[in-house]
């Protein structure tokens, strides 16, 4: 192309979903100087120009709930999240993450992050230097590498209760008035150097590997209101929260979390899905949320679009056999030799023959009941009928359950995945979580990118949404300018994040050119390009066309492209960009 070009890029002729819910159309996207300039027909030139006929044009996707705050330090891609169209990524989330930090405390962050978030703590003290006290050393140390999609911050309740009260925290200890006021400071403070939000776990699940509790599991309403109200001090944020709800009760704890959130004004979401022990409890929870924003309380559901669900193998950290005395004579063997050892006829009835030793991991108690443990398959399959469990085949085989387990891992020289949903699958079907879905105020979330490396792989869910829900699945599908929207607009208006998640002149050009046809989840394997040769579930995506960031094009058909324009978001660019 010769002669002065009008914009930087030219998109021409795509379907968009432009974020808002409403209706596809046919038109051209002009981008400059890192904005969306035009939408509809485009006249000028760009200086690269593609033509997207038949290929859907979406905002850049955001995801809530991500735990990339270590990787954030040492890497600048966020994969596999931004392999699935995800434009900004939240971390911090769960109560857990690594700021504020006094010198001497380093350990006990990367010990709760090891326990509650699976990444293992040789990784964390490896990739970490440490060049950071407050949330705004923090989130600047982030800042100081480019990375491919732009991040955002929340302060975390762990590390900012064991900063202001050391060893107390750790025990469990009430904090005085004076620790709440020190943490209503340094809330305020946080927000003002950018943080999005404040997250907060009140659930026995998430303990270090030693068993120790995390340090906010019993903290007050009124440690809560009062940084809630240090949110509000600092220019207002969101507020995430885990919980078992039974502290003392479902009704007394929803009850309390309203009270703090109507007090300080800042919107709550909290992780919602469906237990299989107690399978009615979302329910109970959706009522009790839709009572409460009736009366103005600005409290949601954070929901997630497929089971969460365990990837059992050999090659990671969580298999049936994975805590029988016998696989610990072979689990430090590298790979290849680990597999070829659990071929010896002699070491299978062993192993068949035995019973764990311990039930330490929460997720490895949680992926044992085989009549809801599958195959993955390939391509991934996440809603599996019930005559394919392991129960059903073995039931139809006449073998054992543990012999139908143990021959599926050796599948593939070993690098079979057996899926185990550990949420939202009681019934066997998926009818529940698009009950959840369905629900306009929930937003969409859960993915965890970054988090349980070796068993969990649910960065895929941007891709899954638009694939099963809006194309493949049988029954029950949605449209798919709405799933966009669940994508875009709606996590943005939740965080307050105008100037991102629709597209529109004036908005920031982060954009997903897909190819409908062809979009779907590979299948997961196992990467060892961690700190200290760490090891880590990835999972790659077909059908992106190319995901754009601030104006750059980062990935074509999954490629990197070498542009590297993500940054930080933080308060300061969300208030600027409301006056937009």
């Amino acid at each position: 192309m010769t002669g002065k070009s009008d914009f930087d890029l030219v998109i021409r002729r795509a379907t968009i979903a432009d974020g808002t819910g409403g209706p596809l159309y046919e038109g051209d996207v002009a981008i400059a100087g890192g904005l969306i300039a035009q939408v509809g027909k485009v006249a000028g030139r760009g200086q690269e120009e593609i033509d997207a006929k038949g290929l859907l044009l979406t905002p850049g996707f955001i995801d809530v709930h991500t735990h990339y705050d270590g990787q954030a330090v040492w890497s600048d891609r966020l994969l596999s999240s931004s392999w699935h169209g995800v434009t900004t990524a939240i971390m911090g989330n769960c109560g857990v993450g690594f700021a504020p930090v006094r010198r001497g405390d380093e350990r006990v962050l990367v010990a709760l992050m090891e326990g509650v978030e699976d990444i293992p703590g040789a990784v964390l003290d490896e990739g970490l230097d440490w060049q950071w006290e407050s949330f705004g050393d923090f989130s600047g140390r982030v800042a100081s590498r480019p990375h491919d999609v732009d991040i955002g911050f929340q302060l975390a309740h762990a590390p900012l209760r064991v900063y202001v009260m050391g060893q107390r925290a750790i025990d469990l200890e009430p904090a005085t008035d004076s620790d709440i006021a020190q943490m209503r400071l340094i809330a305020r403070d946080a927000v003002r150097a950018g943080a999005l939000g404040f997250s907060t776990s009140r659930t026995l699940n998430h303990r270090t590997l030693a068993g120790a509790c995390v340090p906010s599991l019993r903290s007050s309403e009124l440690e809560l209101t009062e940084i809630a109200m240090g949110l509000r001090d600092g220019g207002g944020a969101v507020i995430e929260f885990i919980s078992d709800w039974d502290t003392p009760s479902l009704e007394e704890e929803h009850a309390m979390v309203c009270r703090v959130v109507r007090k300080s004004g800042q919107p709550l979401s909290f992780s919602l899905g469906q237990r299989h022990s107690t399978p009615n409890v979302w329910s109970e929870l959706s009522r009790l949320n839709r009572q409460a924003r009736a009366a103005g309380v600005k409290i949601v559901g954070q929901v997630a679009p497929r089971p969460i669900g365990v990837l059992s193998s050999l090659q990671g950290s969580v298999n049936l056999f994975s805590e029988c005395p016998s696989y610990a004579q072979v689990a430090s063997l590298r790979f290849e030799d680990r597999v070829a050892a659990l071929r010896s006829p002699a070491l299978r009835s062993k192993l068949l023959a035995e019973r764990p030793a311990s039930d330490i991991h929460a997720i490895s108690r949680n992926s044992r009941a085989l009549d809801r443990v599958y195959r993955l398959g390939t391509p991934p399959e996440y809603e599996p009928p019930p005559d394919a469990s392991v129960a059903a085949i073995a039931a139809r085989e006449g073998r054992s359950e543990r012999e139908v387990v143990y021959d599926m891992l050796m599948e593939n020289e070993g690098r079979n995945f057996l899926f185990s949903p550990v949420a939202n699958y009681a019934e066997g079907n998926l009818d529940i979580v698009r009950q959840m879905l369905n629900e306009e105020d929930n937003i969409l979330g859960l993915g965890d990118g970054g988090a349980h490396v070796s068993c969990i792989c649910d960065a895929s869910f941007p891709t899954y949404l638009l694939t099963h829900w809006g194309r493949d699945r049988k029954s029950g599908r949605f449209e798919l300018p709405w799933l966009v929207r669940r994508l875009t607009s709606d996590n943005a208006k939740f965080l307050g994040l105008h100037d991102r998640g629709v597209i529109g002149p004036g908005l920031k050009a982060d954009l997903n050119l897909i190819d409908m046809a062809s979009l779907g989840c590979a299948n997961p394997y196992m990467a060892y390009d961690l700190p200290a040769g760490g090891h880590r579930l990835l999972q790659g995506a077909s059908g992106y066309v190319a995901t754009v960031q601030s104006g750059q094009v980062t990935y074509r058909d999954g490629e990197p492209t070498g542009a590297l324009p993500g940054r930080i978001v933080n308060g300061r660019t969300r208030l600027a960009a409301s006056t937009h």
